[in-house]
């Protein structure tokens, strides 16, 4: 039998290992995702409607919807949706009209609720003013070049293609809170999808960019079969793939703005999206540790530190764990207009905290979505608390 000092190392060295191999697989993906080169179109691209279901005045929201009204793309027409009049982003989409006469543009303003998810609500209520049968779904805080549309509407030419999503990349904005938010994003979580990727999985669909045809969208049951879902997006990427049709995961990053006021903000916000990554990977959620390299290879290093005299081995896999992170850490930060070193301070503080995050996600169902909170049961479905 193992002593218990034996075991110890055998412990620590796997942590270690397993921080390592990760660390560094993550970066190969995201490598070989930002070599990659998206296929050419020549073929005439078919008409679309851009939804933009909207919910109060965030920051640079004129801009992030002004970039799609400058689309280098034949016709298309925009739908932007708020449930109250007196909302702030009314303003900005008249703004938008007033500045691009030549662009279709609806404003819908509809209160009525079909379900516990307000921005499926709101895109039922806006759903039929679309003209065109092929459909763009994308967030309020998204930012997008002028060949953004042209990029992810390619692949439904295809016709055993039925949806089209994309990667993102999170821009804070000047507060702390904001920049560790970023980092989430861009240090642990597109990494994640894009090693999912590079392994072949073909299921992750962001809300921040959805292209489907109406016809797909009919044939799943349209939007209400999504009405009460906490992670619409990827329910919807379920129903789609039932039918038979490929997810494409586009070439195009887009830009989403991250602002987080405060750390309760950010705290409920990533308590959210742990939470959501715990009903949609319920077997697999409790190794998601293995993705937390940073901390899985400080334990390891401590716990071989106390057991046993460290080796050349296990510090050469912490710093190989160190030397990955740093990488995701930069790599993303390549024409930024920050300075690189500006938030490297904060690395740790980020590595720490989502581990925090993970262990309070298993002691609670409870989710705060736009101040309203939510009850979510094990088929990821939403239910009001009162």
């Amino acid at each position: 039998m193992l002593s218990v000092r034996a075991l110890m190392t055998v412990v620590g060295f796997a942590g270690l290992s397993l921080a390592a191999g990760y660390a560094v697989l993550t970066v190969v993906a995201v490598l070989v995702w930002r070599l990659q080169r998206g296929p050419r179109n020549s073929r005439s691209l078919p008409p679309v409607t851009v939804l933009k279901p909207l919910c109060g005045s965030e920051p640079g929201l004129l801009e992030h919807l002004r970039s799609f009204c400058q689309q280098n793309y034949r016709e298309f027409q925009i739908v932007f949706g708020v449930s109250d009049a007196a909302d702030p982003a009314c303003a900005v989409v008249q703004r938008l009209v007033a500045e691009f006469p030549s662009v279709p543009i609806e404003l819908v303003i509809n209160p009525r609720l079909h379900g516990s998810n307000f921005k499926v609500s709101n895109l039922i209520n806006m759903l039929p003013y679309a003209r065109h049968g092929i459909l763009v779904i994308a967030d309020s805080d998204a930012f997008v070049g002028a060949d953004y549309l042209a990029t992810v509407t390619a692949p439904l030419l295809d016709r055993d293609v039925g949806l089209v999503t994309c990667i993102y990349r999170g821009a804070p904005t000047e507060r702390v809170w904001s920049r560790l938010g970023a980092m989430y994003i861009n240090e642990w979580y597109v990494p994640s999808v894009l090693l999912a990727w590079l392994f072949g999985h073909q299921g992750y669909v962001s809300g921040q960019t959805v292209c489907l045809r109406q016809d797909t969208l009919q044939a799943i049951g349209g939007l209400q079969a999504l009405a009460n879902h906490l992670a619409d997006d990827h329910r919807l990427g379920e129903l789609v793939r039932g039918l038979g049709l490929r997810i494409v995961l586009s070439p195009y990053v887009v830009k989403g703005e991250h602002h987080e006021p405060d750390w309760d903000s950010l705290n409920r916000h990533e308590l959210r999206w742990m939470r959501t990554i715990r009903v949609l990977r319920p077997r697999s959620f409790r190794l998601i540790f293995i993705g937390f390299s940073l901390p899985l290879a400080m334990f390891g290093i401590a716990v071989d530190a106390a057991e046993s005299s460290l080796s050349p081995a296990a510090w050469m896999l912490f710093g190989t764990t160190l030397l990955a992170r740093l990488v995701l850490h930069f790599v993303h930060r390549f024409r930024d207009v920050r300075t690189p070193v500006s938030d490297l301070w904060l690395l740790p503080i980020r590595d720490l905290l989502i581990f925090w995050v993970w262990c309070r996600s298993f002691f609670t169902s409870h989710v705060t979505w736009r101040g309203n909170e939510f009850d979510v049961d094990a088929d990821g479905v939403m239910r009001p608390l009162s």
